[in-house]
């Protein structure tokens, strides 16, 4: 049985013949009672913009990457496959990209 995505963690998550990491978005305590989790996604394409936090093998990736906020996708909680990592002490960061992300 896979557990439970839980903000602030990084996952695979399997859409229509991709495969791409994604940093969980929603909160914890609301993902059990969901079948829809927001994310945002991971990518190589770092633009070095206060919407994005920047990844790397502290939280289990392979390079050096960012979750971009400005593109905050609603999947499937099933399409959640695999835990690679997640924020750890950093979680907060969540926060103040959505606050820049919103522009409030």
């Amino acid at each position: 049985m896979v557990a439970e995505p839980r903000q602030g963690e990084i996952w695979w998550a399997e859409r229509e013949d991709a495969r791409r990491p994604v940093l969980v978005v929603t909160r914890s305590e609301a993902i059990p009672v969901l079948t829809g989790v927001v994310v945002a996604p991971i990518t190589k394409t770092i633009r070095s913009i206060r919407t994005e936090i920047l990844l790397d093998a502290t939280e289990g990736l392979d390079t050096v990457c960012v979750a971009n906020f400005d593109n905050l996708q609603r999947i499937e909680r099933r399409a959640l496959t695999t835990k690679i990592g997640d924020l750890g002490e950093r979680n907060g960061e969540i926060c103040a990209a959505l606050q820049t992300m919103s522009d409030c």
